[in-house]
């Protein structure tokens, strides 16, 4: 049961995430207020200047305007640093670790460590801040090619409905389970979920592919109201 009860719990908080994205973008703060193909324009040019910049400095300068933008466009703070902050500095730290004891001082961990902080808030406050198809329809006007923005856009519709499914197997499945599951059960049950989700994605997705030229859908991402 407390496999199931994590997964269930994990997957709740991934709905709770995007449900606020949503709430954020919809929102009247700067960020929000500002022609989407002007943001990914902008917000790539500050991620160059993180990116290549070999002086901290203005690195630091680039995740601190990220963090006033941030708060002007009235995005938690603390939500940022529990979704992005965090879980960068982790995965980053441990890779940058060693660089702490091979270079002097702290600079040589502290440089990957900011340089990652700055690009995953620039990149989180696109995502937060304009609805997805506004993203997409932007890229478009970047001469992304079509396949790439129809990846990008049937991917993120079937994270959704993945989730959702995954949500109501294992509500299903523990509303059917009695005691403590031993670990080969637990092997087994997550393996084949998996298999069920496998299948059931890609049934779908030619349901779904067919279901979007049936209706004029050519590659091109069209919206009721172009941005200014």
């Amino acid at each position: 049961m407390r496999f199931l009860e994590t997964t269930l719990r994990h997957l709740v908080k991934a709905s709770d995430y995007a449900a606020m994205a949503d709430r954020v973008a919809s929102g009247q703060g700067w960020l929000q207020k500002i022609d989407p193909r002007a943001k990914i324009a902008g917000l790539a040019a500050l991620l160059m200047v993180a990116s290549a910049s070999r002086q901290i400095t203005p690195i630091a300068a680039v995740f601190l305007f990220a963090c006033f933008l941030a708060w002007r466009s009235r995005i938690l703070i603390l939500k940022l640093a529990r979704w992005v902050w965090t879980p960068v500095f982790l995965f980053t730290g441990i890779i940058a670790l060693p660089a702490a004891f091979l270079s002097p001082g702290l600079r040589g961990a502290a440089f990957p460590v900011l340089r990652a902080e700055a690009a995953a808030t620039l990149s989180a406050l696109l995502v937060l801040t304009t609805p997805w198809p506004r993203i997409l329809r932007a890229l478009r006007w970047f001469r992304v090619p079509a396949v790439a923005v129809v990846i990008l856009g049937m991917t993120c519709r079937y994270i959704f409905t993945i989730l959702e499914t995954a949500l109501e197997m294992l509500e299903s499945r523990k509303s059917r389970t009695v005691g403590i599951l031993p670990p080969a059960e637990k092997r087994r049950l997550a393996s084949a979920s998996a298999g069920v989700l496998l299948s059931k994605s890609v049934a779908l997705s030619s349901e779904v592919h067919l279901a979007m030229l049936s209706r004029g859908f050519r590659g091109d991402i069209r919206l009721m109201e172009d941005a200014k």
